[in-house]
């Protein structure tokens, strides 16, 4: 039912289906009709032919969208789809929990005991489950032919009996799921089912097992042709990738050559995927590919160089994690270098991205890297190095309140790549209008910023400022955040409980110095006290301290959160130590005159 209009989008619907080379899945809308009321009538809108698209997401993957006509607020939408497929390996995910509140939501199989499946559960609420079976029967009509030079065709009737296994899974009033700062995919936590086949025993004959590991998809994906076939091509880039390596010797060199040749000669599309779409020369050739097409060109080419490089499928931030091994499972493909006893991760379709350092979207858990035999290991995608923000801000308090001064921050490795993909295509007019916005009551005057196109280095950003709103003036007293417009103003983790981890992407440490020189013939009457806060497991630190000197105010405070993803067992202890900080951060220093 839809409430209001931040509910229409409810009343559409997607459907993915698969579409392979020799066998497809189809999607049947067969009903969909809205309903609304008109006086005490119910009026019926049924789903009209333009109402229904197939939208193609790559030649393997198809999405069926219905959009319900008619949509107002009280309707209610009632729709009906079949998907036909001949992969019998899963059966489609149910979700029984959305980010909207959910009555009532019932999921029931019907499988014949031949089959066996396993079903896997996401979430943190188990359904009322109901179990039950039903005999039932196919009859079917067979032909026999007999005779030489005559021929003749015999029919017989059979009939085979067998036990359908039936179960159903239900949930009453579940809760909406409540997304909250810090997550990766909400559908990773979101209460559903997968059913995933474990076996095949028809009558009189062996068990036919279709369960299989992570080796046995990496062997079945190096295989295909739009991959290892496209890893092992070379002739198309041999000459110019021999040029580039003339008198390099170094492992490390001959990556970042390589990398960045790669780097700066591609354009990705903006295409996910592990296989390709055009094929490695042609993309390399028109200079423009989907993920598979520039990573698997890149792993090629580090292999042209003598160096032991691999792909490495990963599923994105933007997608589940998968439960059980399948070919579905992984969405995207980096590249790797084992050398030296370690490994370096490559990605080059982001012009931001660095080797180690890999763009925000491929950080998700593990990855699997397959090797040229086929064989596979599990290589881990979390960064553990601190990614470094610090700011510095010399300013200047006027006895009428107005602040002025000059900031400088100085944004390194992930803060720099995040830097730069959010602020690549933005003019420097743009760009201070961003800053004004988020900085309420700023104005900014001369801005400059450094390293903004050398990847390689940190970004500077440096700017003079001039803010009217961050001063309190009563009577011949001061009051001021030490912090100035850079206080974190509200704790990002609100929710009293919170069922999955607290996904920060990598470790992090932000650094503040602000100096501020005090008005003539004012002085520091009462100051925030230091604190120095210690999370348990070494989780995060927080240190804050004011120091008086003569004229001059200087505040130095440190972030540190030393884990890119944190155990919801932890939930607590994190946001008591963001209120403590954010508290901290909010107090003031009060000035009074002499």
């Amino acid at each position: 039912k839809i409430y209001n209009k931040d509910g229409y989008e409810w009343a559409n619907k997607t459907i993915p289906f698969y579409v392979g080379i020799s066998e497809k899945e189809s999607v049947d809308v067969s009903k969909a009709v809205t309903y609304n009321l008109d006086g005490n009538s119910i009026k019926k809108t049924k789903l009209k032919n333009e109402g229904e698209f197939t939208e193609e997401i790559n030649k393997n993957w198809r999405l069926k969208k219905i959009v319900m006509p008619d949509v107002k607020e009280g309707s209610i939408v009632e729709y009906r789809y079949k998907i036909t497929s001949p992969y019998i390996q899963t059966l489609p995910e149910w979700r029984f929990q959305e980010t909207i509140p959910v009555a009532y939501s019932s999921y029931m199989t019907r499988i014949p005991e031949y089959y066996n499946y396993t079903p896997n559960f996401r979430g943190y609420h188990a359904p009322k489950i109901t179990r039950g079976t039903e005999n039932r029967s196919i009859s079917y009509t067979s032909a026999q032919r007999t005779g030489f030079y005559q021929s003749k065709t015999t029919y017989s009737n059979d009939k085979i009996d067998y036990i359908e296994n039936q179960m159903t899974y239900e949930f009453t009033d579940l809760p909406a799921m409540k997304s909250e700062a810090f997550l990766n995919s909400i559908d990773n936590y979101i209460t559903s089912v997968e059913h995933e086949i474990a076996f095949v025993k028809y009558p009189n004959s062996p068990i036919k097992s279709f369960t299989s590991t992570w080796e046995d998809v990496a062997k079945a994906i190096y295989n295909d042709d739009d991959f290892g076939s496209e890893l092992r091509k070379t002739g198309y880039f041999e000459d110019d990738v021999n040029a580039l390596l003339q008198g390099l010797t170094k492992p490390e060199e001959k990556i970042g050559v390589i990398f960045f040749y790669v780097q700066q000669r591609m354009n990705w599309n903006e295409k996910y995927g592990y296989r390709c779409d055009a094929g490695v020369k042609k993309a390399y050739n028109d200079r423009v590919g989907n993920a598979g097409e520039i990573n698997l060109m890149l792993t090629a080419m580090l292999r042209h160089a003598g160096l032991d490089a691999d792909p490495v499928l990963v599923t994105t931030r933007s997608s589940k994690i998968a439960f059980f091994p399948n070919m579905t499972a992984f969405n995207y493909v980096v590249s790797a270098v084992t050398f030296n006893g370690g490994r370096v991760l490559l990605d080059a379709t982001s012009k931001s991205s660095l080797p180690g350092l890999l763009p925000v979207r491929a950080l998700n858990w593990n990855g699997r890297l397959i090797r040229k035999d086929g064989n596979s290991i599990q290589v881990s995608l979390i960064p553990s190095d601190h990614s470094n923000e610090t700011t510095m801000v010399q300013a200047t308090l006027a006895a009428d309140g107005a602040v002025t001064g000059t900031a400088k921050r100085k944004y390194e490795d992930y803060n720099a790549y995040i830097f730069r993909e959010g602020h690549a295509k933005l003019s420097k007019e743009s760009r201070l209008e961003m800053m004004e916005n988020l900085y309420k009551g700023i104005e900014i005057g001369e801005y400059t910023l450094t390293n903004e196109k050398d990847i390689t280095q940190p970004v500077d950003e440096q700017f003079d400022f001039t803010h009217n709103g961050l001063v309190d003036v009563i009577g011949n007293k001061l009051y001021i955040n030490p912090m100035l417009f850079f206080m974190q103003a509200e704790n990002p983790l609100k929710q009293e409980k919170r069922e999955y981890p607290i996904d920060f992407v990598f470790p992090q440490k932000d650094r503040f110095i602000i100096t501020m020189n005090l008005p003539e013939g004012y002085s520091v009457e009462s100051a925030p006290e230091p604190v120095s806060l210690v999370m348990e497991e070494n989780i995060g630190k927080f240190h804050y301290n004011i120091i008086t000197q003569g004229n001059q105010v200087q505040l130095r405070a440190i972030t540190e959160l030393n884990y890119a993803s944190v155990s919801q067992n932890y939930y607590s202890i994190l946001k008591d130590f963001f209120n403590k900080m954010i508290e901290k951060q909010n107090e003031k220093i009060v000035l009074t005159r002499n």
